[in-house]
């Protein structure tokens, strides 16, 4: 490996022009190919083989009109203090808006509320209903300025009007704060290099690697369903690791130009070595996001195929543009100064001590202690993770200022807290029958059960074989007691349809977000055993040992653990909300641990393969076991602490997001990297190596001679190539 790498470094280096019109060449194509056959992103969720979804689908088949499969809108009406919705004027005003609404782009069919009956018992609080013709990110702006048109207009006639729905989600985009993000990375590599052009060359890399990451992602969206959300990730993890891959291969290159000199050695060797670490390290993180498809939920397959193509366009672009980039630089990268003085060489054996080694030495001495305090911090910061609960987010979960929360709590308030997570019962209904009288008997027996408020039909299919019927539970979607009356209704479907010869079937947001988190438990365990394993033997023949891996997964646990129990905190619980902008507490998005424990397995083993590599490269080079440790930590920790920053800044840029997932993955990634980089690799890794000794590189003989030596320290490249023997020529 180290070798074909150093020889893909030189080349590249000296044929630098070649390499830049080749990639100069593909961004234009790919630009080409995203403005003339970019396709819409969607913001369709969907979750097959469950209950829920396929009670869905059967609404799509039998009721078509009404499930379109397009965007909705409920647009809710309040009513002024002393009148209610009998009030002439009030009916003139809805009936106003409503007729704006039936005449708005892309709108399919309006319900009316006095047609549909949807006024609460005092007669102050109305919804219509909107349905589109279109997916919501289909919509333009101009649609949903239409959309707020109509609303304003019954606000002029002096009604309080608010909406919600799907058909308000737009796509998500970027804002200053991921500027900001993008900024501190930019300072910590020229601190890291001491140099603008060294400093530049990982941004232009990282940036260059996501333009053709993103414009390919949304040339697939032209034939295949993208969710929306895969873009911002794609562009969180594209910027993060090419980001720090360019920071690695750079941080090496300037190393080896000072000691020999020559930029095609250097950037040869830089590649061979370095460059070994991030293919390495790059394909974990590819594994773990491209192994989200055994999960069985589109929307994470997507997410993870995406992102996990983007990182393998980082790698390619660090092994092959930047030493071609290196190459126009020539010796500028050595000459950086920062504060009037030189920039040290972290990859150096001689100078000053840095405060990398320093700190190894004091966790190598003090090794038990240490090792004892780092995992008690850790496990208390897990403990709240105990409470974790899952869900999928509503209008409940906005910001407190926007119409869609308000138009949720004007529900709340004048229909009950359980009319924003009413179930759909889908009623499959014998032939022959009387379907008033059966869909009479069901709503009956579904009113008698605990905890519901209203039960009641709301309509027939075409051909009278299937009925909606609506239960609307006494409390909240989020609440446990609703998830409890969607389990009851499961459990005793046979006996609520005695008599009658129905079949039943639940949906709605409660049920749909019962089963999602049924499907991820049930998915957890062959989706870790995929991940860790191929991973295990990935590292493996990274670091041809059994116990290095052992350690990298169950530090890799340990990160996990303390990352739940942070954003249980924050976004459960509320702690430092105002600090993060987190406005509403509620369940955790129910695809996130699975999605965090993909993304993070990932960039914790990114730590691992660069900081043990250098370990490894040393201790391989005739250095003792413990005091490769240290010299080892010595060479990476001041680049691995840039990098780890870096991505930190990068993804602590997303916490800012309006997006409920985007957010919490955001903040989710840049603690899980903290945690990760500065406490399980930076202090448990090296106290527990250097416990182990002699013992962590210790590989059985046989599976010696059966693993293949890929060469990851370059220790090949240290060797004199052998003399070629004369041959005699007749």
């Amino acid at each position: 490996m180290a070798t074909f790498l150093y020889r893909l470094g030189r080349f590249s280096y000296r044929r630098r022009w070649l390499v830049l019109g080749v990639w100069v060449l593909l961004l234009a194509l790919a630009g080409a190919g995203a403005a003339t056959l970019s396709g819409k992103m969607s913001n369709d969720f969907k979750i097959p083989g469950t209950e829920a979804q396929r009670a869905i689908d059967q609404l799509a088949e039998r009721f078509p009109e009404a499930h379109a499969g397009g965007a909705s809108a409920r647009v809710v009406f309040a009513m002024p203090e002393g009148k209610t919705v009998a009030d002439p004027a009030v009916q003139a005003a809805i009936g106003q808006v409503v007729a704006q609404l039936q005449h708005a782009p892309q709108v399919a069919r309006v319900v009316d509320p006095y047609t549909a009956k949807s006024i609460s018992m005092d007669g102050r609080y109305a919804f219509a209903q909107v349905s589109y013709s279109v997916q919501g990110m289909a919509l333009t702006d101009g649609d949903r300025e239409a959309l707020m048109d109509a609303a304003q207009t019954g606000r002029d006639a002096g009604l309080t009007v608010e909406v919600g729905g799907d058909a308000l989600r737009a796509n998500p985009e970027t804002g200053i704060v991921e500027v900001i993000g993008l900024a501190i990375a930019a300072l910590v590599l020229i601190i890291t290099l001491g140099s603008l052009v060294a400093a530049g060359l990982p941004l232009l890399t990282a940036f260059a690697g996501v333009a053709v990451g993103m414009a390919g992602i949304l040339i697939v969206a032209r034939v295949a369903d993208i969710n929306s959300n895969s873009l911002i990730l794609a562009l969180m993890l594209g910027l993060a690791v090419g980001i720090d891959y360019a920071l690695f291969i750079v941080s090496r290159f300037r190393h080896e130009l000072l000691v020999r000199k020559d930029g095609a050695e250097a950037a040869g060797r830089a590649v061979g070595t370095a460059g070994s670490a991030v293919v390495f390290a790059g394909l974990t993180v590819i594994i773990a996001l491209a192994a989200l498809s055994v999960v069985g939920i589109p929307l994470l397959r997507g997410m993870g195929l995406t992102a996990a193509g983007v990182v393998a366009i980082a790698v390619l672009v660090a092994i092959t543009l930047l030493p071609a980039l290196l190459g126009f630089s020539g010796n500028r990268l050595v000459k950086g100064r920062l504060f009037g003085h030189a920039t040290p060489d972290p990859e150096a054996d001689g100078g000053p001590v840095p405060m990398g080694e320093r700190w190894a030495r004091f966790v190598v001495r003090f090794r038990i202690p240490v090792l004892i305090l780092a995992i008690a911090a850790l496990a208390v910061i897990a403990i709240p993770a105990k409470d974790l609960r899952l869900g999928l987010p509503d209008d409940g979960m906005q910001p407190s200022t926007t119409t869609q929360r308000k138009a949720y709590d004007l529900l709340s308030t004048g229909f009950g807290p359980g009319f924003n997570g009413s179930l759909v019962i889908v009623a499959e209904l014998p032939a022959g029958a009387d379907p008033q009288a059966v869909t009479g008997a069901l709503a009956g027996k579904l009113m008698g059960l605990p905890n519901v408020a209203y039960a009641a039909p709301q309509g027939l299919s075409p051909d009278a074989r299937t009925a909606l019927l609506a239960v609307i539970p006494k409390t909240g979607p989020n609440d446990e007691a609703t998830a409890e009356l969607v389990h009851r209704i499961r459990d005793h479907r046979a006996d609520i349809a005695a008599g009658t010869g129905a079949t039943l079937a639940v949906t709605g947001v409660t049920a749909l977000a019962i089963d999602v988190s049924t499907r991820l438990d049930d998915a957890l365990v062959p989706y870790l055993a995929v991940v860790v394993g191929l991973a295990f033997l990935l590292l493996l023949l990274v670091f041809r040992s059994l116990l290095v891996p052992l350690k990298a997964t169950l530090g890799f646990l340990l990160s996990v653990a303390a990352t739940f129990g942070a954003v249980v905190a924050v976004f459960q619980w509320g702690w430092l909300g105002d600090v993060f902008g987190v406005e509403v507490t509620g369940p955790i998005m129910s695809m996130l641990p699975v999605l965090l424990i993909g993304i993070l397995f990932g960039l914790a083993m990114d730590y691992q393969v660069f900081l043990v590599t250098r370990m490894r490269e040393d201790y391989v080079h005739g250095a003792p076991a413990r005091e490769a440790v240290v010299t080892g930590f010595r060479h990476g920790a001041r680049v691995v602490t840039a990098a780890a920053i870096i991505m930190i800044s990068v993804f602590g840029g997303f916490v800012f997001s309006g997006e409920t997932l985007i957010q919490s993955i955001g903040f989710a990634l840049a603690f899980g990297v903290l945690v990760d980089a500065f406490v399980v690799r930076m202090t448990i890794v090296p106290a527990v190596m250097s416990l182990l000794g002699k013992a962590a590189w210790w590989l059985p003989r046989w599976l010696g001679r059966v693993l293949p030596d890929m060469d990851v320290e370059g220790q090949r490249l240290h060797q004199p190539e052998p003399a070629l023997e004369p041959v005699t020529v007749g």
